[in-house]
């Protein structure tokens, strides 16, 4: 009977690590686009600045 519930909670603690990895995984692709979009941001402004100085 110890077996079985030894057996039960490393199931459990697996998935459990299975899923804070995938939710880490998720964090770092969000934080990842962010930064991206921030980038792009970055550029349009420095383009728009330099657009407008030229004018």
């Amino acid at each position: 009977m110890l077996v079985v519930v030894v057996i039960a909670v490393a199931v459990v603690v697996v998935v459990v690590v299975e899923v804070l990895v995938a939710v880490a995984v998720v964090v770092v692709v969000v934080v990842v686009v962010v930064v991206e979009v921030v980038v792009v941001v970055v550029v349009v402004v420095e383009v728009v600045v330099v657009v407008v100085c030229a004018a």
